[in-house]
């Protein structure tokens, strides 16, 4: 409570630091007056002091109430419910991917140790950990543009209604390269994570006790080693998601995904501070969450963990 208490505080003071507000960019609409101007200062409430708005958004936040957006005129917590869903939708396909890939490489890697595919997985693994998302997100967008879609999430020209599978096909397809560009940037974490915790549970004495039993190397790798070579992955994961929410801001502004990134964009270009307060706090109380329920899972995977 005191991380999200400090992180609400420094979200709400530090975006008013920066010069200019929402009312002041009307000043660059040829019929905006300074009459306008006022009544829409004392509309939004920044006729007050800060610690008076300071004070107000507190006591409205205990009620649930997020206020409502400078832009839109719309409650924030109504439309940040959209953007949410669709950053989850991203997140998760590029988090399962990028797991998927990550432990098949990085078990490979550990099992073939030393050979020339574990040179190439590693290699590989490296090069794509050191990708800036937003610069692999620029490359895909030129190599891909006119294959695949390269923004949006759905194409505007469908029917207004299409068939529940077509409307499936085009958010996948234009989730290709988002999903694709967290995919890359993430597994490598995962198959370096991966083949150190293979190679230490290959060396355990059970391991080499099935390997003295004839059992397949199959058998082994899945059904002992990498079984038990899981228990690194669960924080990784969970402070994975919680980055992944938290850094697909850039990706989803190059390629146009209505999430929660590409609304804090939108919202700090315009000066939605109540817009800006509601993403930054769902960001925030994405990421404690997901390391809290790290901690459980660790502790349940492995009693000698301690809370």
């Amino acid at each position: 409570m005191v991380t999200v208490f400090l992180a609400v505080t420094l979200n709400f003071f530090l975006f008013r630091a920066l010069p200019g507000s929402a009312v002041s960019n009307l000043a660059r609409v040829p019929d905006s007056s300074p009459e306008l101007q006022h009544a829409l200062t004392v509309r939004f409430g920044l006729d007050r002091s800060e610690w008076d708005q300071y004070v107000l958004y507190l006591k409205n936040l205990l009620h649930g109430d997020l206020g409502v957006s400078f832009t839109y005129q719309r409650p924030v917590s109504h439309l940040l419910l959209s953007d949410l869903q669709n950053t989850v939708l991203l997140a998760g396909a590029g988090t399962l991917g990028a797991i998927a890939l990550g432990v098949l490489s990085g078990v490979v890697a550990a099992w073939r140790r030393s050979s020339a595919l574990d040179h190439l997985n590693t290699s590989l693994a490296i090069l794509t950990y050191s990708f800036p998302a937003q610069w692999l997100g620029l490359v895909l967008l030129i190599v891909f543009a006119g294959v695949l879609p390269a923004g949006g999430m759905s194409d505007q020209f469908l029917f207004q209604s299409p068939p529940f599978w077509r409307h499936a096909a085009d958010v996948a397809a234009h989730m290709a390269l988002p999903a694709a560009t967290l995919i890359l940037t993430a597994y490598g974490g995962y198959t370096l994570v991966v083949r150190s915790s293979m190679l230490e549970t290959l060396g355990q004495d059970y391991v080499l006790t099935a390997r003295a039993k004839g059992l397949p190397d199959r058998r082994i790798v899945w059904r002992h080693a990498a079984r038990n070579a899981m228990l690194p992955m669960v924080t990784m994961v969970a402070l994975d998601l919680g980055f992944v929410v938290g850094g697909a801001v850039l990706v989803e502004v190059i390629f146009s995904w209505p999430g929660i990134g590409m609304a804090t964009y939108t919202a700090l270009s315009q000066r939605d501070y109540p817009m800006v307060q509601g993403c930054l706090l769902i960001l925030t109380v994405s990421v404690i969450l997901l390391n809290f329920l790290a901690d459980l899972l660790c502790f349940r995977l492995d009693r000698r963990v301690t809370a």
